[in-house]
């Protein structure tokens, strides 16, 4: 299978996407310019962390207008893997794709650290590898991770079981204290109704080199490979020569 990291003028975690994609996942891996017309046959598309056109305006809100995000669009709306991380949560958030708004934190200050995070459905192509209420340790690096949206689509994400990720304790414990950015109901990732394309905060491709002693965020990218591989799932492929 293959992995499409998009690349906006302001990314800077495209490389750890790919770094981990590519040669600790051992899986294909490229690299997708903005300007980029098509997906080159990618089966699972990154939006990843960084400050895509210099967070001007709003975070995200300039890519969603990038060309390749057209594409990216369609990718998803026929059923493809897309997985935004950080500013790709915001880009998608932009996009239509995943529903709220993603507010300055609370305490208005950048947010850098370690945090804990519960799975609240291990049922989606993203979180196979997981148990419903197993603690993942994964780091957060925003400014603006605060998710908020009205109190029908927090019903609604709720009753679908769309809310993948919570802010926790070690112990798995939902609580305000444990809440690093002040997100409605602790919300730290959140599902698309079809389940194909998952918006989150905190960094798994940080937490998944072996030589860097955390490894909890290798769960998301093997939950996906085993979607394709082992699990025998026709990939959405996206439009290229691969059709």
């Amino acid at each position: 299978m293959k992995f499409g990291i998009v690349v906006f003028p302001g990314s800077n975690c495209d490389h750890d996407a790919y770094h981990v994609s590519k040669h600790v996942m051992q899986q294909n891996a490229e690299f997708l310019w903005h300007k980029e017309a098509d997906l080159k046959g990618v089966d699972v598309v990154i939006l990843p962390g960084g400050f895509s056109y210099g967070d001007y305006l709003r975070c995200g809100a300039i890519a969603r207008f990038s060309p390749v995000m057209k594409e990216v669009v369609r990718f998803a709306e026929r059923g493809g893997t897309v997985l935004g991380i950080c500013n790709g949560f915001q880009i998608l958030v932009e996009a239509g794709l995943l529903p709220g708004v993603l507010l300055r934190n609370s305490s208005l200050r950048f947010a850098c650290k370690f945090v804990h995070l519960r799975v609240e459905n291990a049922d989606t192509r993203f979180t196979n590898r997981c148990r419903t209420g197993d603690v993942l340790h994964i780091p957060i690096a925003h400014g603006e991770g605060n998710y908020f949206t009205d109190t029908e689509t927090l019903l609604r994400l709720e009753g679908n079981n769309q809310i993948i990720f919570r802010y926790c304790t070690r112990d798995g414990e939902v609580t305000d204290e444990a809440n690093p950015n002040g997100s409605l109901s602790n919300i730290a990732g959140i599902i698309n109704e079809s389940g194909n394309v998952l918006g989150m905060m905190p960094h798994p491709e940080r937490a998944a080199d072996p030589l860097l002693r955390h490894t909890d965020g290798q769960r998301l990218f093997q939950s996906i490979i085993e979607h394709y591989l082992i699990g025998e799932r026709e990939p959405v492929l996206a439009e290229s020569g691969r059709r």
